[in-house]
């Protein structure tokens, strides 16, 4: 062997034996390469060594985005493992990206910086982010302030992130992207509340919602937009026009500095339905509404959007009286009404549905004139006489004073049942008090009391027969007919002597007509206005109170006077 080839030998197993010294060095650490070739599945990489070594090409795929490099780019990759058997270098640009990633996301961590990443897949309990190499993990409940139904707009995009814990020996990272979405809104937060005023207009994002109304995030800051101002027209419930997350605009109506308070409307942005209401619906006029909600008092028909007007119970039915307003109309149905009043500043209209329909009082009055005879069922019986039911639907009443000419009217109330048939006259027809008075003793003829009745007249002394003492006066009875009262304290003119027990039933007394009662056929009586009068007579006939004669001889002579003529008519 030549001398030159010899040496050559030589330096030929040194550098063998250099590299086999050099490839425990450099396992386990990362080093630069050169991307010799890209194919389908790996990606060839130079690193200086014997042989090249292999990567798979889904490990340069960042977030899983598709890969950006070409051949020729200088890249860092981590050596696995130095296969001097086969000539074979283990790579990883994973373990590269991770092990420099590491080393800056510890730096970051200790100065509390925000990191970049990307999110790019869902485990339990949350998501994974690449973080430049390093793989985080994202909590379900660090993904944002509110809790969020969709993440997919957020995959695949850059996001900024806190690092909440590391643990290199495990490889654990927990990242947050609320924490920074919250520093970011307490700035905007600051901001915003120095320059809030009323009357500006905010975009806002409904954030959640109750019975009363919704909370509107309006970037840092919530307000509350009452059930009341989110529209012109009623909502029954803030979720029949709003839903969470939904994206608006609203107006500040009322701020308060102090407790950070913010109220906010929606319907303020809205021309008000409410300016010239008065023109458009004049009283009297008729329109066509929709019912919008039942209460016990009435129902509320809507007019247009966002005016309404008030049907009370009382103005639903010329005939159903006392009966819910739910029985007469439904929720959504479309109603004719008549425009019964307006008040412009109260916001309120009062309207009328019984005015679109025939008055049936006005209908029953022209058909049956005062005088003229009916017939119909009696539908109910109460102490104070009958209802009978007419024609439209209306009821008219029997009192128990129109049933008989007889004293007694409970004993020929009795006589009636419910359903029964019966034939009436009729007395009066009150149309503004809806009433119709009718009478049954009326058609029998005259009143058979009347001819008893026709001869007296007030202040006519008349001899009555006890039928009854009460507590409070006596009952008597006037030419076995007529029914008459004398009130306690018209029993006597003097005091002592104004007891009803002094007085016993069959006993005939005289007594003073101090008004009478034509229709019922009772008198009001008075003994004492009796006795005032003849003492009046007495002295203007016996004496007087300059001839010097006392009250007792006076009356005295005066009882003579009447017995003498008594006797005189007896004889």
């Amino acid at each position: 062997m030549s001398q030159s080839n010899l040496a050559m030998k030589e330096i030929f197993a040194d550098l063998l034996e250099e590299s086999f010294n050099t490839s425990p060095t450099i396992e386990g650490s990362v080093i630069k390469g050169t991307i010799v070739r890209i194919d389908d599945e790996f990606v060839l990489i130079d690193v200086g060594l014997k042989s090249e070594g292999r990567i798979p090409l889904k490990e340069f795929a960042r977030g899983g985005r598709e890969p950006d490099m070409k051949s020729g780019d200088r890249v860092d990759v981590f050596v696995e493992r130095y296969e001097d058997r086969d000539g074979l270098i283990i790579l990883s640009r994973d373990k590269a990206r991770r092990e420099e990633a590491w080393n800056v996301l510890e730096e970051m961590h200790t100065k509390q910086s925000r990191v970049e990443g990307i999110i790019f897949g869902r485990v339990k309990g949350g998501f994974t982010v690449d973080l430049n190499g390093a793989v985080a993990f994202l909590p379900g409940s660090q993904v944002d302030i509110r809790p969020v139904r969709d993440i997919t707009p957020l995959m695949g995009s850059p996001q900024q992130f806190q690092i909440l814990k590391m643990d290199r020996a495990r490889g654990n990272i927990v990242v947050s992207r609320r924490a920074v979405m919250e520093e970011t809104r307490a700035h905007e937060r600051s901001k915003l509340m120095e320059d809030l005023k009323e009357g500006q207009v905010l975009d806002g994002v409904v954030k959640n919602i109750t019975d009363y109304g919704a909370f509107v995030d309006l970037g840092g800051v919530d307000g509350l937009l009452h059930v009341t101002d989110i529209s012109w027209k009623r909502v029954n419930h803030p979720s029949e026009a709003l839903s969470v997350g939904q994206q608006l605009k609203v107006q500040v109506i009322r701020f308060n500095a102090e407790t950070q308070r913010i109220s906010l409307g929606m319907k303020q942005l809205e021309a008000d339905p409410w300016n010239g209401v008065a023109g458009k619906y004049p009283v009297g006029t008729k329109f066509t509404g929709r019912v919008t909600n039942i209460t016990d008092y009435g129902a509320f028909v809507e007019l247009e959007a966002g005016v309404e007007g008030l049907v009370h119970v009382s103005e639903m039915s010329w005939t159903k009286k006392n009966i819910h307003p739910g029985k007469i109309v439904s929720t959504s149905q479309e109603v004719e009404v008549m425009v019964l009043d307006v008040d412009q500043e109260k916001r309120r209209i009062s309207l009328g549905l019984k005015q679109c329909l025939a008055n049936p009082w006005i209908a029953f009055k022209e058909k049956f004139p005062i005088g003229g005879t009916i017939e119909g069922e009696v539908k109910n019986i109460t102490e104070f006489g009958l209802f009978v039911g007419l024609d439209g639907e209306i009821d008219g009443m029997v009192h128990l004073s129109d049933l008989t000419y007889e004293a007694d009217g409970d004993a020929a109330l009795k006589s009636y049942t419910r359903g029964q048939m019966v034939k009436a006259k009729v007395l009066d027809v009150d149309v503004e008090k809806e009433r119709v008075s009718l009478g049954v003793k009326q058609l029998s003829g005259s009143d058979p009391h009347a001819a008893a009745a026709i001869d007296l007249k007030k202040g006519q002394i008349v001899t009555c027969v006890v039928k009854l003492v009460q507590e409070n006066g006596i009952e008597v009875s006037v030419n076995d007919s007529l029914q008459g009262f004398i009130k306690r304290n018209e029993l006597a003119k003097d005091r002592s002597e104004q007891r009803p027990d002094r007085f016993a039933v069959g006993e005939k007394v005289d007594a003073r007509i101090i008004a009478i009662d034509p229709k019922n056929h009772k008198l009001t009586l008075s003994i004492k206005a009796r006795e005032v009068e003849e003492e009046k007579q007495a002295m203007a006939e016996f004496g007087s109170a300059d001839s010097g004669a006392s009250l007792g001889e006076i009356l005295g002579a005066a009882l003579k006077a009447k017995a003498k003529k008594t006797d005189d008519d007896e004889v």
